[in-house]
């Protein structure tokens, strides 16, 4: 046999070995969804209004059957459908309140099967079986088949609002990637840590907001956009994650900010950051804001400038 048919072996011993480990993870959410109709929740419920055939592409599904389980979901008053306003042939799905609380338990059932596989293991060990699974990710994730050409993804990534679970997040990757990337010493983690909890604490959802955006099922980058007076917003904690870079992402969330402080009613936008980081004031500078104001501070342990970079609406 050669090494190739070796390895084919191998990788097909291991699917067995996964799927039987996955199937029992899902043996304990103990619900009358399929795995397929699951799958489907999960996209409707992490994306802005997709359409049957983003759904169909994306979960690789027979058209034909999604639309017979879309039927279903809309029997049960799961979702609601919506023909497009740009293209009145394509039907936008939405779910539901109901919806959503179906959904709950299948996505807290499946987490908390994960993290009891993942927590008997020492924590190098937890990060080795992740490095792992993104390694195999990049190889065959975008990998052309023999009909198609490569193609980009017009989707690489989802944005959602805030829930549960996320303020810890972001407060630890700023924490993490700043130290790494800058030397910033845990005091500005307890910067971050002081403004999310004020965020969530006198959260104002018509005049504030929080964009955390996904890909692949892992949180890769976040903004805010919070109340300073009636008419001027604050950018605040913009972070994109090194596996994101590249995507236009950090650009996309700034524009998320500036569309909903416009339409907030706020005449400015105000924002502050440091000469270090270049890639963030690129995308500041692109999107219309400008520096006003220079000051210097030892707030991260270090002698440092910041910037106050502001925008007219």
């Amino acid at each position: 046999m050669t090494a190739i048919h070796d390895r084919a072996e191998a990788v097909r011993e291991f699917n067995r070995f996964y799927t039987r480990r996955i199937g029992a993870l899902g043996a304990h959410l103990g619900t009358a969804f399929s795995l397929t109709e699951a799958r489907v929740l999960y996209e409707l419920a992490h994306r802005e209004r997709p359409t049957a055939g983003e759904i169909a592409e994306t979960l690789e599904l027979d058209r034909g059957y999604l639309s017979r389980l879309l039927r279903a979901f809309k029997k049960r008053g799961l979702i609601r459908t919506k023909v497009s306003p740009d293209d009145r042939r394509q039907t936008l799905l939405q779910i539901t309140t109901a919806g959503r609380r179906a959904f709950a338990p299948l996505d807290t059932g499946a987490r908390k099967g994960i993290v009891e596989m993942l927590e008997p293991l020492p924590a190098a060990q937890q990060q080795r079986v992740l490095d792992a699974m993104r390694d195999i990710h990049a190889a065959f994730g975008n990998a052309p088949t023999e009909s198609t050409a490569p193609q980009p993804n017009p989707n690489p990534y989802t944005l959602r609002t805030h829930r549960p679970g996320d303020m810890g997040w972001i407060v630890h990757r700023h924490g993490v990637l700043y130290s790494k990337e800058y030397g910033w010493d845990e005091r500005f983690e307890a910067i971050v840590a002081h403004v999310v909890a004020d965020f969530v604490d006198n959260f104002d959802p018509v005049h504030e907001r929080c964009w955390v955006a996904e890909r692949n099922g892992e949180i890769v980058g976040s903004v805010f956009v919070v109340r300073k007076s009636k008419t001027v917003a604050k950018l605040r904690l913009l972070l994109v994650e090194p596996s994101a870079r590249g995507l236009g992402l950090g650009s996309r969330l700034v524009n998320e900010v500036i569309g909903f402080s416009r339409n907030a009613g706020y005449k400015k936008i105000v924002l502050w950051t440091h000469p270090e980081l270049i890639s963030a004031r690129k995308i500041y500078k692109a999107a219309g804001f400008e520096l006003v104001a220079e000051e210097t501070h030892q707030l991260f342990g270090q002698p440092m400038t910041a910037e106050t970079w502001a925008m007219k609406l």
